[in-house]
């Protein structure tokens, strides 16, 4: 009874087995390649799957989205005899998981190095400068080659990307001292535009300034002129309104005499010929009143001397 039960549970646990076997359930974005006695059978895709237990067998599971590798850097030789380290990235996606797995060994390390050479070649006929300045360039160059070289073992290259270019520390050091001069050059240039600008809006300035001020000045002139010349002609229209005679106006001549002989400078000075005439028409004025004026004569005037007109 005892054996019977032990067979029972034998053959339960094959059961068990077979069915394990037998169904595969394959997760979304996946698939697997099944081969029965070691050849290749089918590729079972996303969802519930029935195999031949214990005859078919799941060889690989392949992952069918976009993978992400990074590359290690590598060193590679510019067309002027330089070394630089280049890191790459690589997008990929397996499009035919049959070719991935029989196709080629390992396509992950194919790639790699599949990426070193592409990049020395690419790389080899570019100069540093062309090389730091041309990531697009080799970008597209690099995706190119290996989109076709990967594309017989069911790979698709999506994108190349180079994370970083490292030039050696003593190109590092001269390309920095440049960049360097460069922005000095550059602050240089604008503190010398801006030195100039300043210099042209201080020159309008002023030249607006000395337009205005003489503008001013000229109207001050003309003004000023405008005024004295009003005040010459309520002069002349009073003095001719009160009819003046010869004794008033002798006697305001003789009050710009001290005004004319003012000043440090004045050590000679000229008295016109018209001061003998207010001077005796003055005298015979004060000796109509008074009697003469005793003690005044004109020869007591200093430092004068009569001045006969000219006649042209």
């Amino acid at each position: 009874m005892s054996a019977v039960i032990i067979v029972l549970i034998i053959l339960v646990v094959l059961v068990f087995i077979a069915l394990i076997k037998t169904i595969q359930v394959i997760p979304q974005a996946s698939a697997a390649i099944v081969e029965r006695f070691g050849r290749y059978t089918r590729t079972l895709n996303a969802g519930l799957n029935i195999v031949v237990p214990f005859i078919d067998s799941i060889r690989n599971r392949i992952d069918l989205r976009e993978q992400v590798v990074p590359f290690p850097p590598q060193p590679v030789i510019t067309q002027d005899n330089l070394v630089v380290n280049i890191d790459t990235v690589i997008y990929y996606q397996v499009t035919d998981a049959r070719a991935a797995t029989y196709e080629v060994a390992s396509y992950i390390q194919a790639i790699e190095q599949l990426t070193v050479t592409t990049l020395r070649n690419i790389i080899g006929g570019m100069d540093l400068e062309r090389t730091l300045t041309s990531r697009e360039e080799i970008n597209a160059a690099l995706r190119g080659v290996l989109d076709e070289a990967t594309g017989k073992w069911g790979i698709r290259v999506n994108r190349v990307e180079l994370k970083a270019i490292e030039p050696p520390t003593s190109i590092q050091d001269s390309m920095e001292k440049q960049m360097r001069a460069e922005r000095d050059k550059r602050a240089a240039i604008l503190t010398a535009e801006g030195t100039r600008q300043s210099a042209i809006l201080t020159a309008e300035g002023e030249k607006q300034s000395a337009i205005l001020r003489a503008e001013g000045e000229a109207k001050a002139a003309a003004l000023k002129a405008e005024g004295e010349a009003q005040a010459v002609r309520t002069v002349f229209e009073a003095i001719h309104a009160g009819d003046p005679d010869q004794k008033l106006l002798s006697y305001q001549y003789l009050q710009m005499l001290p005004k004319i002989a003012e000043g440090d400078a004045n050590k000679l000075w000229i008295v016109p010929s018209e001061i003998g005439d207010a001077l005796k028409g003055l005298s015979g004025a004060f000796g109509n009143v008074g009697g003469g004026t005793p003690g005044f004569n004109v020869k007591d005037v200093p430092s004068a001397r009569r001045d006969e007109p000219t006649v042209e």
